[in-house]
């Protein structure tokens, strides 16, 4: 089923409360695998996901990626006691455009050493961590190399983009990133995948999970093939 493939997005930084909590209700309805959050949301959406099938994922470091480590780590341990059981992290990709590759491993590896030390739930794996490289403003070398790095710092999936920074998710930009992976790594393209034609298209690549507006999980599901929506994924 295609929605269990979707990470719906709900990041639109004007959003308003009763806003996020229609989206979230949305995603619950369509059974997605999880809702993307704002952290300021965590709690909100943890307490409307609990008993469905749809668990709770947040973005740390968006959209630019640039905090500092500590920073990173302390966000994540504070997500995780929140009760996320994903994180989408934006990389240092000004780091990764400065081949400054040890400190871009040691920023993904501090985020994942946290997040898979703590336990979703009682019994259940780790809280997985997603490394957004925003491919839309690194070149196809800087690409190859950041997937590299993503492996050797045991994070569980490479994700293509913010969405808010440039295209989103392009094939090209997967399949190099599949070639890459060869299977050691989960891959997440997001961004400018706003119906079922182009979901299913990168379903039949092999990826792993999709990164939607949560406002074009309606259409994904339904095969509907228009969305005008442009802000954000």
């Amino acid at each position: 089923m295609i929605n269990r493939y979707l990470d719906h997005a709900i990041l639109v930084p004007q959003m308003t409360r009763q806003e996020v909590i229609e989206w979230i209700l949305s995603g619950i309805k369509h059974k997605v695998k999880t809702v993307c959050v704002r952290p300021c949301d965590i709690s909100l959406a943890v307490e409307m996901c609990r008993g469905t099938e749809t668990e709770v994922s947040c973005v740390l470091g968006f959209p630019h990626g640039n905090a500092c480590t500590e920073t990173k780590m302390a966000e994540a341990k504070l997500y995780c006691k929140k009760g996320v059981a994903e994180i989408d992290m934006v990389a240092n990709y000004g780091w990764i455009r400065s081949r400054l590759w040890d400190e871009v491993c040691n920023d993904i590896e501090g985020v994942v050493n946290i997040a898979h030390s703590c336990r979703y739930k009682p019994n259940r794996s780790a809280v997985l961590v997603k490394v957004i490289l925003e491919t839309s403003q690194l070149t196809c070398d800087e690409i190859i190399k950041a997937t590299e790095i993503c492996i050797d710092a045991h994070a569980d999936f490479v994700k293509t983009s913010t969405g808010f920074n440039g295209e989103g998710a392009k094939e090209d930009d997967i399949r190099n990133i599949m070639k890459t992976a060869a299977g050691r790594i989960k891959i997440k393209p997001s961004g400018g995948i706003r119906d079922q034609t182009r979901a299913q298209m990168f379903i039949d690549m092999g990826v792993d999970r999709l990164g939607v507006n949560g406002s074009s999980t309606p259409n994904i599901c339904s095969g509907i093939q228009n969305s005008n929506e442009k802000v954000g994924y």
